[in-house]
């Protein structure tokens, strides 16, 4: 079944487009789609920047950056008609650490920039990556300066837990352990070795044994510290949840042409319809193509050993064999293709040839978005 072509320059070039988010699995050229993408929007005169949570540094060198960090920076050389291209990398811990300084006075900061939890948690603690990631695309957002956000998300299914990030906070926050861990600050900033004794009931000298009663005092001192924070936290990850979801944002599944990237890109796009996410369409990465479409593998093999047989050129028939591998690749990448596509036929479908080089800099990327336009 042919799926619907996906006009990728009307996405870009669309006012209303303000967010596009890339997903899919690791090693399917989805950081260098993502910058692709975002090079075109720039050449259609948008003011784009790309948010990359991939931590591979491929994203830089492709646009001649020596460096990515959590500030964006101006791709030089990329852009017309009043259009701009930055990169930016997600680093958490500054993210974090930006979220508490503006979120509360600068002695309370620094009481938590000091403890040895917060250190950990900012960090290497599961998930705040993800939560991180929602709040710096909420803060592209609401900076009138991007007229595009381009977010190149992390590989395999882990691309998708920015998704769960605002309920799993509320989870956090509503749990039984945070209610445990601000009972001291709550009760007027009694001694915390007061609270690990009478008054604590078994779930709490259970959680004291096993973390050791010095770490539990510096996770309370880190929650009761976020007290304030906590509500907003909630809020603002949610809002960008929300925001996800609105007309303005669309989602783009980048595969390649096998068995296990669509198997995983089938995945994708099934979660997002049931979160209700825009989803725009399906990216087909590293397609094969024949340079002879009408001469399928089974004749260029015949013409090979017609040749061989009758002392033809060794190099015609050498040419005729590696043109019948590439067309048996390009049949097997088209029944892949077309199997995903009658199990999602709604899903619109741009292809990007595979390239005869790894893409390094900005003529590559041009010649993916070029290839992403169709034309």
């Amino acid at each position: 079944m042919k799926a619907p072509a996906l006009d990728v320059d009307h996405l870009l070039a669309d006012p209303g487009t303000r967010i596009i988010v890339c997903c899919g699995s690791g090693g399917v050229g989805k950081t260098t789609t993502a910058a692709a993408l975002a090079l075109r929007a720039a050449e259609l005169g948008r003011v784009t920047v790309v948010l990359t949570i991939d931590p591979a540094r491929r994203l830089a060198q492709a646009l001649g950056l020596t460096t990515l960090d959590n500030t964006p920076r101006q791709v030089q050389g990329a852009g017309r008609n009043g259009g701009e291209l930055h990169a930016m990398m997600l680093d958490m811990k500054r993210t974090f650490d930006d979220v508490v300084l503006a979120h509360t006075t600068a002695d309370k900061a620094q009481q938590i920039f000091a403890n040895p939890f917060y250190q950990a948690m900012s960090t290497s603690f599961a998930g705040t990556q993800e939560y991180m990631a929602m709040e710096k695309l909420g803060q592209l957002r609401a900076d009138d300066s991007w007229e595009l956000i381009v977010v190149d998300t992390p590989p395999s299914r882990s691309a998708l837990d920015f998704l769960d990030a605002p309920q799993r906070l509320s989870r956090f926050l509503d749990g039984r352990m945070i209610r445990l861990l601000l009972a001291p600050a709550k009760a007027g900033g009694r001694m915390y070795v007061k609270v690990l004794g009478v008054g604590m009931n078994v779930f709490g000298r259970v959680v004291a044994k096993v973390l050791g009663t010095q770490l539990l005092r510096e996770v309370s001192a880190f929650v009761a510290a976020l007290d304030t924070m906590f509500g907003g936290f909630r809020e603002r990850a949610q809002a960008t949840y929300d925001l996800l979801k609105k007309p303005g944002t669309a989602f783009l599944v980048v595969a390649a042409p096998e068995s296990d990237a669509l198997r995983e890109a089938s995945y994708f796009v099934s979660r997002l319809a049931e979160e209700q996410m825009p989803l725009a369409g399906l990216v087909l990465n590293r397609v094969h193509l024949t340079g002879a479409p009408g001469l399928t593998a089974e004749r260029s093999l015949a013409a090979a050993e017609t040749l061989e047989e009758t002392g033809g050129s060794a190099t015609a028939s050498g040419a005729l064999r590696v043109h019948a591998d590439r067309a048996r690749l390009a049949q097997r990448e088209r029944r892949l293709a077309e199997r995903f596509s009658s199990a999602h036929p709604q899903v619109p479908v741009a292809e990007v040839p595979a390239q005869a080089a790894d893409i390094h800099d900005l003529p590559g990327l041009r010649r993916v978005g070029a290839a992403l336009r169709g034309r």
